[in-house]
């Protein structure tokens, strides 16, 4: 297994963005590049940072509060009164644990919801905050963190060229008849 790999099975995989990485990959890589410190990740605390310096062979180091904290056990929550449907909070969920469509009221799947909280800076009403997890709602392993995550991934790239293809066909299509 590369060390990139290795790294990257360390980490939460809550994918966000703290570390000031696009996701827990790009740190991981950083990381085996000696290009990213090892203490970049709240999500990860103080057990990721030790396993880290273990498996690298370097000093534990505390948390670089920098990055801001990361409680666990919240998870995103969306006020029904309060959301317009407008669909900004979707993209920006890593691991699509939210739900709905435009022009509907969208709601969190809290088994599936990281706590990342990317959601709440795409929302244009407010109506999306970060409350307890509920106790019938364990905290999603990475693993499956790092599945969804992929899925979605490879969905928004495919959804990418089949758009771009769509637009090139397009493009070279004969333009129709005038309107006389």
């Amino acid at each position: 297994m590369a060390l990139a790999d290795r790294i990257d099975a360390l980490l939460p995989q809550t994918q966000c963005q703290r570390c000031d990485y696009p996701d827990c990959r790009a740190y991981a890589q950083a990381i085996a590049r000696d290009d990213a410190p090892i203490n970049r990740c709240p999500p990860g605390g103080t057990s990721t940072i030790a396993s880290l310096a273990v498996l690298l062979g370097r000093e534990l180091v505390a948390l670089d509060d920098s990055c801001g904290s990361y409680p666990r056990e919240i998870v995103a929550v969306i006020d029904p009164e309060r959301c317009i449907g407008c669909a900004r909070c979707l993209p920006p969920c890593p691991t699509d644990a939210i739900v709905g469509a435009a022009r509907y009221m969208h709601d969190v799947v809290a088994t599936l919801c990281t706590g990342c909280e990317l959601c709440i800076a795409a929302c244009p009403v407010d109506c999306i905050s970060m409350q307890p997890r509920p106790v019938s709602s364990p905290v999603p392993s990475p693993d499956d963190n790092r599945q969804r995550y992929r899925a979605r991934t490879r969905r928004m790239e495919q959804r990418g060229s089949e758009r771009a293809a769509l637009l090139e066909q397009r493009k070279h299509q004969a333009p129709g008849p005038s309107g006389s």
